[in-house]
C-alpha cells in the first residue's frame, strides 16, 4: 500500500516538500489548497529549484474546501500542515475535522511556538509531528513554487505528557517520525533530521531567536530588509541582544541545557551580513500587504511561556506591545472605511 500525504495549505513550504515526497518511491501525495485551487486544479504545479531543476508535480486529488477533502476515498497517513499560524485570527486544527483516523499522523511545519498545543488539545488521540524549517521558498503565482536554497527541516514526536499512557504514544509517534524523515531522504532532503521531542523543541527556540528578531524589527524599522538591518551598527546590537534574551529564556523554560553545537547569535549575523540577497522577513512582507501577521506564536506565545516561570523578556515584549497595537489600530481603520 502506498504512503498518502495531504498538504493542508498548498503554499510554497508545504508544496516544496510535498513534491519531494511525491518523488519518493510509493509515496502519493494530495493538496488541499486555497487562493492557488484552480491553478492547481488544472496544471498541477511547477517547481524550478537550483538544486532539483525544473519540473512538475500534480497531486493525486487537489481539494478546494476541508469537507471536499473528507469525501476523498482514501485515507491519509500524513496530514502536513503547513499554514500560517494565526491563533488570534482562526483555530486550523478545525480544518482537519473529520480527516483524522486510526494511524493518521498530524505534520506542524510552521513558525513560533506553541503551535502543536490547538491539535493536540482537538485531537488528543492522534500522533502530533512537530517540524521546523529553514529552506528559502516563494510562490511567485498560483501554482508555481520557486526554491531559493537550503532544503533542511527537522522533524521530531511532540509528546509533552510524562504519564504512562503517553509513552506508549511516544512510541509510536517516534516510528511515524522516523518514516516520514525516511521518506523525505528519498525524495533528496538528505538533511533532513530526526530529533526527539526535547530537541526538536531546542530547534524551535533557535529558529524562534532568528525570527524574534528580524520580523518585528524589519517591520519597526519601516521595511528595512535583513541584511541592511544587520550592517546599522545600532540595529545589528539590537538584533544580537533580542538573539541572546531568546536563547539565555529558552532553557530556563525547557529545563535543560541549549545544544553546544548551535550558531552563537554573532554567527547568525555574519552570515546575514554576507548574504546579499536583500530577503524581506516574512512578517514584514505580510505588513506590506496588510495581512496579519504571525504576532502571537512568534512573540506572544514564548512572553507567556517565559512567564509561567517567572522570567520576562523586556526586548521581545516591547516590540509586542507595539506591533499588536499597531496591528489592531490598523485593523481598527479598515472596518471604519468599510
Amino acid at each position: 500500500m502506498p504512503v498518502r500525504v495531504l498538504l493542508v495549505g498548498a503554499g510554497a513550504i508545504g508544496s516544496f516538500y510535498g513534491s519531494r515526497l511525491a518523488s519518493a518511491p510509493h509515496t502519493l501525495v494530495s493538496a488541499l489548497c486555497r487562493s492557488n485551487y484552480q491553478a492547481v486544479k488544472d496544471a498541477g504545479f511547477t517547481i524550478t529549484s537550483p538544486k532539483f531543476g525544473n519540473g512538475a508535480f500534480r497531486p493525486e486529488y487537489t481539494f478546494g474546501s476541508p469537507a471536499e477533502a473528507r469525501q476523498a476515498p482514501v485515507k491519509f497517513d500524513y496530514l502536513l500542515v503547513a499554514t500560517k499560524a494565526l491563533p488570534d485570527v482562526s483555530d486550523d486544527s478545525s480544518l482537519l475535522e473529520g480527516l483524522v483516523g486510526e494511524g493518521t499522523s498530524i505534520v506542524l511545519v510552521q513558525n513560533g511556538l506553541g503551535v502543536e498545543e490547538p491539535y493536540r488539545k482537538r485531537f488528543p488521540q492522534a500522533c502530533i509531528l512537530s517540524a521546523v524549517t529553514i529552506a528559502s521558498v516563494a510562490q511567485p503565482s498560483p501554482g508555481h513554487i520557486k526554491h531559493n536554497g537550503w532544503t533542511r527541516i527537522s522533524i521530531g514526536p511532540y509528546v509533552p505528557q510524562s504519564d504512562a499512557e503517553s509513552l506508549a504514544t511516544e512510541d509510536v509517534v517516534a516510528q511515524s517520525c522516523s518514516r516520514l524523515v525516511e521518506l523525505l531522504k528519498a525524495g533528496g532532503i538528505s538533511d533532513a533530521e530526526l530529533h526527539d521531542h526535547a530537541g526538536l523543541q531546542f530547534v524551535r527556540w533557535y529558529k524562534l531567536a532568528i525570527n524574534a528578531a528580524m520580523n518585528p524589527s524589519s517591520v519597526l524599522s519601516g521595511g528595512t530588509a535583513n541584511q541592511a538591518m544587520s550592517n546599522d551598527p545600532e540595529l545589528s546590537h539590537h538584533l544580537l541582544k533580542v538573539m541572546e534574551e531568546v536563547l539565555e529564556t529558552a532553557p530556563k523554560v525547557l529545563g535543560k541545557a541549549l545544544p553546544p553545537t548551535s550558531a552563537q547569535p554573532e554567527q547568525v549575523l555574519q552570515s546575514i551580513k554576507r548574504n546579499n540577497s536583500g530577503n524581506k522577513p516574512s512578517m514584514l512582507m505580510d505588513w506590506e500587504k496588510g495581512n496579519r501577521m504571525e504576532l502571537e506564536v512568534i512573540m506572544g506565545n514564548p512572553i507567556r511561556l517565559a512567564r509561567e516561570k517567572g522570567i520576562e523578556m523586556p526586548r521581545l515584549q516591547s516590540m509586542y506591545a507595539l506591533l499588536r497595537m499597531a496591528q489592531e489600530q490598523r485593523e481598527k481603520n479598515k472596518a471604519s472605511k468599510l
